[in-house]
């Protein structure tokens, strides 16, 4: 699959959508939706690359004083066990390992942004490693599998807006959430096995992941016993105090090498504004093509065919009111936020429509900006069974938030 073929479906689909409206209707508005959303959108882009300039420039800085310094390096020796089963086409000890082992840490706090721009820099040493550069290699898949599968231990932002409007107990949805979100992500990283044919039960997997079970288990239990809001608090404090750490190691590890610190940073902060200007264009391209594919209508339209086929098959359609931030996320993560404030606002943030929102936010990433993003960054427009696995995965989660919304709450 490439990317322009995603890119035209988006627009065809569109445009046979508004002529449909025009010639039944005679709804002209449609068009001019459309061409203003073009522009809103791209500006959007625009300002999402300006704003990820200086993250970008901040963190590829610390990475490139942590490479010199010999911190990537050690990462690398500490994740290769587990990261040379599931990249077995990277040099072992390669320092990229060491870049993936931070990307997945800081996803897993929920730190955003610190996990994108390292993500950034996995793909560019990935690149390197590429041979076919127009074309995504096994373990970019992999690597970007995991990474849209949005696995996120503690989802701070969606507690927050849950308090802000006036939920009985904002986090009760914890833990759905990480179930569901953990659905999602066995589900990318078993089917990308599966089809590079890595053997996920080998020991050096099998350990790591029995003690990421037990983790999350003792989390689990910790919010059952303990007050929800209290641990949910003292997370974000270890998250950020962790974060500092990470980056005062990095400076002492250099100082430890003899290294000029400073140049070092600016050195990885050139590469970093670099990298947030070539994003620009593939990043403006595909939300542009989404917004067109919502202001024509075709997003309402779908909705309501899942809507009728639910009902048809006699399946409860309590649900079915979560439908636009379930459609939304794997293309907007903006949007799909937007559509969970507003069915917490409308429904109630305790019904069950405005918790499955939630849940649902949680759940997963966003699968198409995370594609345009990062593939974008290293100009790969073959992206193969990249997109198809990752929104299956999507697709497994958000069936999981709904079984699960009525489980816990229905």
């Amino acid at each position: 699959m490439t990317l322009n073929y995603i890119w035209i479906g988006f627009f065809l689909v569109a445009f046979i959508v508004a002529v449909g409206k025009l010639l039944l209707t005679g709804d002209v508005q449609v068009f001019t939706d459309m061409v203003n959303a073009t522009f809103t959108s791209a500006r959007t882009g625009f300002e999402i690359s300006l704003g990820l300039t200086g993250v970008l420039a901040l963190w590829l800085g610390i990475m490139r004083i942590g490479e010199r310094g010999g911190v990537i390096e050690t990462f690398a020796r500490f994740g290769s066990p587990v990261f040379g089963k599931l990249f077995p086409e990277l040099p072992k000890n390669h320092p990229v390992v060491g870049s993936m082992f931070m990307n997945f840490s800081a996803n897993l706090l929920g730190l955003d942004n610190a996990a994108t721009p390292i993500g950034l820099n996995v793909m560019k040493e990935l690149q390197e490693l590429n041979p076919r550069k127009d074309t995504a290699s096994n373990s970019m898949i992999m690597f970007l599998a995991i990474n849209a599968s949005g696995l996120t231990l503690i989802p701070i932002t969606i507690l927050m807006y849950r308090a802000q409007l006036g939920a009985a107990n904002p986090a009760d949805v914890f833990i759905p959430i990480l179930l569901a979100t953990l659905v999602s992500t066995v589900v990318a990283v078993t089917l990308v096995a599966l089809r590079q044919r890595i053997r996920l039960w080998d020991r050096a997997l099998t350990i790591p992941a029995a003690c990421i079970a037990l983790f999350i288990a003792g989390v689990i239990m910790a919010f059952n016993f303990f007050d929800r809001e209290v641990i949910a608090a003292y997370a974000t404090a270890v998250a950020n105090i962790l974060l500092i750490t990470v980056i005062t190691g990095f400076i002492v590890a250099g100082l430890r090498k003899r290294i000029n610190v400073y140049e070092a940073f600016i050195d990885g902060a050139k590469d970093g504004f670099s990298t947030a200007v070539k994003i620009i264009p593939y990043l403006v391209a595909i939300l542009v093509a989404i917004a067109v594919f919502r202001a024509s209508g075709a997003m309402d339209y779908l909705m309501d065919g899942i809507t009728y086929l639910v009902a048809l098959c006699g399946i409860d359609t309590e649900w079915v009111g979560a439908l636009p931030t379930m459609l939304m996320k794997p293309l907007s993560g903006t949007g799909a936020r937007g559509m969970m404030i507003d069915a917490m606002t409308n429904d109630g943030p305790d019904s069950l429509v405005g918790r499955l929102s939630c849940i649902v936010q949680g759940t997963t990433d966003t699968t198409f900006y995370v594609m345009a993003l990062y593939f974008g960054s290293v100009a790969i427009k073959r992206i193969r069974y990249a997109l198809t696995y990752s929104l299956v995965a999507d697709l497994a989660g958000m069936i999981a938030a709904v079984f699960l919304v009525y489980a816990f709450f229905g």
